[in-house]
């Protein structure tokens, strides 16, 4: 485990094992909160890190396991001998869909060594099974992995079936108007980008005045931890009326929100199935840089609900336009298989089954 984005369908999972079997959650040290709500369920977790211990003492007992759930690109998959019995290993991802490239499809992985794309290869086709929730998510993963389109299981997004329950939604807006009630009955504007991974965050200095540029909106700025040093900046110039809830994450904010900006994270593909949602703004201010790495989906023009924008005088205006958009063409391109019971699909495939 990775992220901590799917916390109900390892619960879950948990809860319908059957008798005699165990389910253990290998948890990297940057999710630890994660691991603690685990824990509390009963879960049994451990954390790891690609070393010489994780080869020693973790690799043995994983090669035991009937079924192992991924939720991204692990190297030490690489070297992993299959037991005789086979274990199949499934990748779930952590996103329903992909604006950003990744695997043979980033410009740079070209770039790297003759043995750096083995193990790039030899980690891909470890994986028998890819959950995803659409045609167009499981041909991204037929291109960026080079892996045959019978690999694509279209059940759905397990972290997606929250966003159809109305009790989900309201104890998520229970949690963020406790710690911000000035957000009840106002048009909320989120601001969300994406983790530039090994790429400079610098957005523009007038952001924050654009951001702000509806009076009776309040704007939530939420960056991923590891950009949290950009919140002065914008601070500096967003005169005050831009508001940050750290203590809150990013999905419980877009049980409030009305109005996404975001550049190339999935998080639109979360958004566009919320009943509340009104409009979404792509500020892509870095989209030639980031054409050039990790690179984007070379359609993303023709399937993205909005045009994107490069420009803060664009954003201001499409802040103050507040267009309603209509998310059923993106949802029916991205959202294909989600209907709030990939969860149920899941574990009766992988859990249930042949156990």
């Amino acid at each position: 485990m990775s992220f901590d984005n799917n916390l109900r369908l390892i619960k879950q999972i948990a809860a319908n094992m059957p008798e005699g079997q165990e389910l253990v959650v290998l948890y990297e040290p940057e999710i630890e909160a994660a691991a603690t709500d685990l824990s509390a369920f009963g879960i049994k977790t451990i954390p790891f890190k690609e070393n010489a211990r994780f080869a020693l003492l973790t690799i043995p007992s994983l090669m035991s396991a009937r079924v192992l759930f991924c939720d991204n690109y692990f190297p030490f998959l690489a070297g992993l001998v299959r037991p005789k019995k086979k274990m199949k290993i499934v990748q779930l991802w952590h996103a329903d869909g992909a604006i950003k490239c990744f695997g043979w499809e980033d410009p740079t992985t070209d770039k790297r060594s003759f043995f750096d794309k083995l193990r790039f290869q030899s980690v891909y086709n470890h994986f028998d099974d890819f959950v995803v929730a659409s045609k167009a998510m499981g041909q991204i993963f037929e291109r960026s992995y080079r892996e045959s389109p019978d690999k694509m299981k279209y059940l759905g997004y397990p972290r997606s079936d929250r966003l159809f329950k109305e009790r989900w939604r309201r104890v998520a807006r229970h949690r963020v108007y406790e710690v911000a009630p000035e957000l009840k009955g106002k048009r909320v504007i989120l601001y969300a980008p994406t983790y530039r991974d090994g790429l400079e965050f610098d957005p523009p200095k007038d952001i924050g005045e654009a951001l702000t540029a509806d009076p009776n909106a309040i704007t939530v700025v939420k960056l991923h931890p590891l950009l949290r040093d950009q919140e002065s900046r914008i601070r500096k110039f967003s005169n005050g009326n831009i508001r940050f809830y750290n203590q809150l994450s990013t999905s419980d904010l877009l049980s409030v929100c009305n109005t996404l900006v975001t550049d190339y994270s999935s998080v639109a593909f979360d958004f566009s199935l919320l009943p509340q949602a009104h409009s979404m703004i792509f500020f892509m201010f870095d989209l030639k840089q980031y054409e050039q790495d990790p690179g984007i989906q070379k359609d993303f023009l023709e399937w993205l609900p909005s045009e994107p924008i490069t420009r803060v005088d664009q954003l201001t205006q499409a802040i103050v336009a507040n267009q309603k958009i209509d998310f059923t063409s993106f949802n029916k391109h991205w959202n294909t298989y989600n209907d709030g019971y990939a969860t149920e699909r899941v574990i009766k495939r992988y859990v249930l089954q042949n156990n």
